[in-house]
């Protein structure tokens, strides 16, 4: 892995010239996974956030040849792609030796959702590729509607917080990254961009592994989690050291922890940062305070387990 230093000379993949909010997490995440990339990056993106901030007509933030494709479809676009770099290799078009990288990003709903279909058949063929998923826990370009990775109790607009329902979202989470754990890939893994040494060198092992490799991050969102724009990386690491979030990568099967905290937090001190959750601090939210907690020990325990921990 590139020290710090090296790393600093490096050309991002994005530049500075984008719209996006000030204070989200997604142009951050973009840079750290790109800079452990040591070959050419060819870059795929789904419709959301990303996209329409970084690629208004007639400008483009990227440095990297890069694809805009549909909201469901990122995953088979980017796989499509990878396909035609193989078969123009096999025919002598590409040079053997000449190594491409292959990157598919996108929001929650483009990947839960909408693209889960594309996603999981790219990864059961066996791309050569990356998928990246930031996960900002809402459809939060279209009015922050809730998906499936929206966290039990949170107010969107879809699941807002009123006099007859005052508990927000009902459902949990859906745990994505087990599910492509259960694909069987060589590499899958959590990250956060606080921890940036920690996302770059798990995005080093998914260029580097042969086969697809997925890669779930965590992305602070100032619109629709409601914070101040300065507090980014402060709940990006809050996810993390109340275990909401845990770091950790499954490679070939076989579980590892890349973050123990030092002290395991309370997950109420990362809800309580954030608008979309003050409603679970009323007196009548105290029981569902109470399962969003278990049910964070109830899986950070289960992977303690699966780790040898």
């Amino acid at each position: 892995m590139a020290t710090l230093r090296e790393l600093a000379k490096k050309e991002l993949a994005i530049s500075p010239g984008h719209r996006a909010c000030a204070g989200c997490g997604f142009p951050t995440i973009i840079k750290q996974v790109a800079l452990a990339s040591d070959a050419p990056l060819v870059v795929g993106c789904a419709t959301g956030c990303m996209e329409v901030t970084t690629t208004v007509y007639p400008y483009t933030a990227w440095k990297t040849p890069f694809i805009h494709n549909a909201f469901e479809n990122s995953a088979a676009t980017v796989s499509g792609v990878e396909a035609a770099y193989t078969a123009l290799k096999r025919r002598g078009k590409i040079a053997k030796d000449q190594k491409i990288n292959f990157v598919a990003f996108g929001g929650d709903g483009g990947t839960y959702d909408i693209g889960f279909q594309s996603l999981s058949g790219a990864m059961e063929r066996g791309h050569d590729m990356v998928y990246v998923c930031y996960d900002n826990q809402a459809y939060m370009n279209t009015g922050i509607q809730r998906s499936s990775a929206t966290p039990k109790g949170a107010n969107t607009t879809t699941t807002p917080v009123g006099a007859v329902v005052k508990t927000g979202k009902r459902q949990s989470k859906k745990d994505l990254t087990e599910v492509m754990v259960a694909h069987g890939i060589p590499y899958v893994a959590q990250g956060s961009p606080f921890f940036w040494n920690d996302l770059t060198s798990k995005a080093k092992k998914a260029f580097d592994v042969e086969g697809p490799a997925f890669l779930c991050v965590i992305q602070p969102c100032v619109l629709g989690w409601k914070y101040e724009a300065s507090d980014s990386m402060k709940l990006a690491k809050l996810a993390v050291d109340t275990c909401f979030w845990p770091l950790y990568e499954v490679v070939n099967g076989v579980y590892k922890i890349t973050y123990m905290p030092k002290e395991k937090l309370p997950v109420t001190e990362f809800l309580k940062a954030q608008g979309r959750f003050q409603h679970l601090f009323r007196p009548e939210n105290a029981e569902l305070l109470k399962e969003i907690q278990a049910d964070v020990d109830y899986k950070w325990n289960r992977l303690l387990k699966l780790s040898g921990e």
